[in-house]
């Protein structure tokens, strides 16, 4: 089959072009910085590609000089939207490092006319562009929590390509690509054929990147709350009755810890609301420094928090609690007093598996706390109208 490579080129610029454009459009609906980078990269390479069609009508310079800058910049852009995609800042210097050492050895005479030399070192600056941004995935890859596999494959593929182009490429003269069966047609139209499949590739992938990232922080967004970080009811319903079907399948104990902030209402009269969140903040930060990585805490209501300590027995969860009670009232942030929290506690051993039936029992034990003096940690026995009173010393006023 006859290729005629300035046909390919054109349709080359029109791809890259289209392809840019897209991009460009999905960063305008979302500011997603790694969009933008990509788009530039593409907009350059149809810049640099357009450049070479100039090539032998009189202005091989801006050809040589300006179209292979301009495409050693689109390389950069590439490695760039990488960084973007992995929380790192654009690197000034590295991508501009290119393009001045392309600069600096067209200085020089010899390089200049070779073209076999240009093919090379632009291969290898191409492909020390690939390996950055191979790098910048591989690295990040336990934080990232997307399936980045298709767009590293892809990008070590793009970067063997250029890699085995530096070595083997001796470079496609004007006039041979002029004619259809002419020396070095074959290995060039490739590349073109290479170039486009792997703009459309990552632009696709790192699109669904994207994609898939936006999507588990709305999730995210969704199991927490705003305020204080910690999971709210729904999140705390799901991962509890998940903890707690595991505990009941290996046969091992689970206690539920029900707290509720002391005059919480009297913070926000007489503090005013914006203290009351800090109280509540700050509450959290307490109970997440006392719990252990497995266990299962969010905000259920308005002041009210629960936590669900796996293999935790009434003594265990009593000592839990009792950390979070003083951790929160030695707080100083108000006056000594006006911070104190109840807690109610049930364990699986009393109460059994069932979540609802376990908060309901948690709840009659804070109800209980709180009809005994507030500041207080009560845990339930095995019968629901009993509870086993844990004294914690200082009480407030019901």
């Amino acid at each position: 089959m006859s290729l005629h490579i300035p046909t390919l080129l054109i349709v080359a610029v029109f791809v890259f072009c289209l392809m840019g454009l897209l991009t460009v459009h999905a960063w305008s609906r979302g500011r997603e910085p790694t969009l933008g980078y990509l788009g530039i990269m593409l907009l350059l390479a149809s810049l640099g590609t357009g450049l070479i069609v100039v090539r032998g009508v009189g202005v091989d310079f801006v050809a040589l000089i300006l179209g292979n800058v301009v495409l050693l910049l689109s390389a950069a852009m590439n490695w760039t939207a990488m960084r973007a995609f992995v929380q790192r800042k654009p690197s000034l210097p590295g991508i501009f490092a290119g393009c001045g050492v392309w600069l600096l050895m067209c200085l020089l005479p010899q390089f200049y006319a070779s073209l076999s030399a240009r093919v090379t070192l632009y291969s290898l600056l191409a492909a020390s562009y690939g390996v950055l941004s191979a790098l910048e995935l591989w690295r990040n890859r336990a934080t990232l929590e997307v399936a980045y596999a298709p767009a590293l494959v892809l990008t070590l593929l793009h970067t063997a390509f250029y890699s085995i182009r530096a070595l083997t490429d001796p470079g496609l003269p004007m006039k041979n690509a002029q004619a259809s069966g002419g020396e070095g047609v074959p290995f060039f139209s490739f590349m073109l054929f290479e170039s486009m499949l792997y703009a459309i590739g990552i632009a696709y992938v790192t699109l669904a990147m994207v994609k898939e990232r936006a999507e588990l922080r709305f999730k995210a967004a969704a199991f927490s709350d705003a305020l204080t970080g910690a999971g709210n009811r729904r999140a705390f319903m799901l991962k509890g009755e998940k903890l707690l079907a595991d505990c009941n399948r290996h046969q091992r104990s689970a206690a539920l810890l029900l707290c509720d902030l002391d005059h919480f209402k009297r913070v926000n009269d007489s503090f005013g609301h914006p203290m009351g969140d800090q109280v509540l903040i700050a509450f959290s930060q307490v109970t997440r420094a006392t719990l252990r990585s497995g266990d299962v805490f969010a905000r259920i209501g308005g002041e009210e928090f629960a936590c669900l300590l796996v293999d935790s027995d009434a003594a265990g969860a009593f000592e839990v609690a009792e950390r979070i009670r003083r951790g929160f009232a030695e707080l100083d942030l108000l006056t000594p007093g006006f911070l104190s929290v109840s807690i109610g506690i049930v364990t699986t051993t009393a109460a059994g598996h069932d979540l609802s039936h376990l908060l309901s029992q948690a709840d009659q034990a804070l109800y209980q706390a709180k009809a005994h003096g507030r500041n207080r940690v009560q845990v339930m026995t095995k019968m629901p109208t009993q509870v086993v009173t844990h004294s914690t010393g200082h009480t407030n006023a019901s």
